[in-house]
């Protein structure tokens, strides 16, 4: 009986010194990363995919701020940097939200490809192998710079020339595959 309190002891010592390590006096500063890392210690972050959706959310910050000057009551955004404005119709609509999304258009940052992959449903096989055979047919019927799809299936890439002759071709014979038809009948009405 005295061993398991000797131990029952070392395990809550144990437990607490633990608990008491991860609770260090930073004060009342929250720590949040950024793409500049933690520049009083010297440390910085390390370049990739975590940069980029810091760089992103922190862009974001800054046009919600716009937003906000100009008369909107924007929400901040989540930690991916997506803003929930509820009722997106009636933005549309809304003068001044359009006049404050003018003003501060130069702060909208694009979805880093990285983020937008991430937020992708999870392909099956079957689909991965669509992408794969559509990306080789746009590439053998003419648009050579048509990216090819990550092992998941998602864009690696997306800077292909969309305009050239060769490129509209490509879309045209290669759709069926996708299940675009290729044949519209002409709408009525």
């Amino acid at each position: 009986m005295r061993t398991n309190r000797v131990l029952m002891a070392v395990v809550t010592a144990s437990v607490m010194a633990i608990t008491l390590v991860g609770c260090g006096d930073e004060g009342d500063t929250p720590k949040v990363p950024t793409a500049g890392g933690d520049k009083a210690s010297g440390k910085t972050a390390a370049p990739g995919a975590g940069d980029e959706v810091t760089a992103y959310v922190s862009a974001q910050r800054e046009w919600v701020k716009c937003l906000r000057e100009n008369g909107v009551d924007a929400p901040d955004p989540d930690a991916k940097g997506q803003v929930d404005f509820g009722n997106n119709a009636a933005l549309k609509k809304d003068t001044k939200f359009l006049n404050a999304s003018e003003k501060c258009a130069s702060l909208k940052a694009a979805v880093p490809e990285g983020l937008e992959n991430a937020n992708q449903p999870k392909l099956t096989p079957e689909q991965i192998k669509v992408k794969r055979d559509y990306a080789a047919c746009m590439q053998k019927n003419g648009a050579p710079d048509f990216p090819d799809p990550g092992p998941d299936g998602t864009a690696q890439g997306s800077e292909w020339d969309q305009t050239s002759a060769g490129a509209k071709r490509a879309t045209r014979v290669c759709a069926p595959i996708i299940g675009d038809p290729v044949d519209r009948p002409e709408g009525q009405g």
